[in-house]
């Protein structure tokens, strides 16, 4: 990597992706930012954020896509309102309602096209070890063979890392990284049921939720209810 490389993350406009943002920027690179609409539930808060995360960070460059195919084709309760957002259940083994059908192979060919066309050596995703246990596209083994499709199907020239720098990470230990490297929460969000305020009660807010209690930190952004989700760690066994 040179000093002026460049690096596309995608961002949800979630903490996640928030601090891949912050991580990349610490490794030395320069961001663009490329975010997403495909139809989901809080899309119009998400974009705001992404848009102020870009604007934080003075990214190189920020691109929204409207991605409406994963609407389309639907089986998500993030994009067809006959499937209720289930609440959490922060042990479940099952794939989840909320996984969108092989959406992470849609934002990273996107992302690649993206960093090839910049001359970008890298693309970052904010998938972490929490993510895979339930998402089959946040699997180290997936990311894996992405960057065989992506060494495959560019240019000979062309040289694009893929980089999932929280892929063994917990929720907890991106949240505490991100303390670190002054990631800007308060314009970040995850509820996948309300774009103001938070639920507090969807696998994306008990995940957030859980991880800033495990650290003794507020999270800053406002929720309608905000269970103990530590709860969850005395009745974890020892």
């Amino acid at each position: 990597m040179t000093d002026t490389d460049g690096a596309v993350i995608l961002v949800s406009g979630g903490m996640d992706s928030a601090t891949a943002v912050y991580e990349a920027m610490e490794r030395g690179y320069e961001p663009y930012l490329l975010h997403t609409s495909y139809g989901q539930e809080t899309e119009d808060r998400e974009r705001e954020c992404a848009e102020a995360l870009a604007a934080e960070v003075d990214a190189a460059d920020f691109r929204h896509v409207e991605t409406r195919h994963l609407a389309a084709i639907g089986a998500s309760s993030l994009t067809d309102d006959d499937i209720a957002v289930a609440d959490a259940d922060l042990d479940g083994e099952e794939v989840p309602t909320s996984y969108v059908p092989f959406r992470n192979a849609n934002l990273l060919s996107m992302a690649v096209s993206y960093a090839e066309a910049n001359d970008c050596g890298a693309v970052f995703i904010g998938a972490h070890s929490e993510d895979f246990s339930g998402y089959p596209d946040c699997r180290p083994a997936f990311f894996e063979a992405f960057q065989g499709v992506i060494d495959a199907g560019t240019k000979p020239d062309t040289d694009i890392d893929l980089v999932a720098p929280f892929v063994e990470h917990s929720k907890t230990d991106i949240a505490e990284r991100g303390l670190e490297l002054g990631v800007p929460y308060e314009i970040t969000w995850s509820c996948y049921r309300a774009e103001a305020p938070a639920c507090g009660t969807c696998d994306a807010c008990a995940f957030r939720l859980q991880a800033f209690q495990r650290l003794g930190v507020e999270d800053p952004i406002e929720y309608a209810e905000r269970p103990d989700y530590t709860e969850e760690d005395a009745d974890a066994p020892t």
